[in-house]
């Protein structure tokens, strides 16, 4: 382990010099398949977001992310309607609304818990057929939607852009992300005094960093390559 948290440090390293002309944009440390141990190391290096893809490696992250002062937990993944009421109230926000039931959900359980629940629309930037997402057509009659759910929060917009080969073949969705923050999105919410984007992953986040992104997601990028249990781990 002292080993990875080696290499944790030093990708940190890199990652916060690389952004360190832009010092309003946020590194968030993508946890799926990582240990408590990861994550507290990650925060001793600067780290104060963290994403998690998954509810139930969400609930085992709770409360050690909670724990850590200052420490922001986001959901980046996929969420399904009746996963919401296990971590409307664990969450500071939900960076993958994708759906109006996925919202009411939101909105229902929100209310129940007296809050008022922050969300990043989830725009499918390269209209692929295997990700979730609202298309960039269908983003304003989405937003409009979304006013008759007064616990949710919209923030802004996250994307999961297409695999590129090139750095700079991701330049068209990251451009085209910036349009819709800035001439959909804003126009609709004129009280939000910045609109959020969550654009740029380990592979692309010095792209995406050039375009204006507010937050990077970044898990092997950190950590190094994921660890998946085996299934003789799983019957341990």
């Amino acid at each position: 382990m002292n080993e990875n948290f080696d290499l944790i440090e030093k990708n940190i390293s890199a990652i916060q010099e690389a952004m360190s002309a832009y010092p309003n944009a946020h590194l968030m440390a993508a946890i799926k398949t990582r240990s408590d141990e990861e994550v507290r190391k990650a925060y001793e290096c600067g780290v104060r977001y963290f994403g998690e893809n998954r509810v139930q490696e969400l609930l085992a992250h709770y409360e050690c992310v909670r724990s850590l002062p200052e420490a922001r937990l986001h959901m980046i993944g996929t969420l399904q309607t009746n996963k919401v009421k296990y971590i409307i109230d664990k969450v500071d926000m939900i960076e993958s609304l994708s759906s109006i039931s996925l919202a009411k959900e939101i909105d229902k359980r929100a209310e129940k818990c007296g809050i008022k629940m922050p969300v990043l629309i989830e725009v499918n930037i390269g209209r692929e057929a295997q990700k979730d997402g609202i298309f960039p057509e269908d983003l304003p009659a989405f937003l409009k939607e979304l006013a008759a759910f007064p616990s949710v929060l919209p923030k802004g917009l996250m994307t999961i852009a297409p695999v590129c080969e090139k750095s700079e073949d991701y330049a068209p969705y990251f451009t085209e992300m910036v349009r819709l923050r800035d001439e959909v999105f804003a126009p609709l919410f004129p009280n939000e005094e910045k609109p959020l984007l969550s654009m740029g992953m380990s592979g692309n986040y010095r792209e995406a960093l050039r375009h204006g992104t507010d937050f990077v997601r970044i898990g092997t990028g950190i950590f190094g390559a994921r660890h998946y249990p085996t299934d003789t781990e799983v019957k341990k």
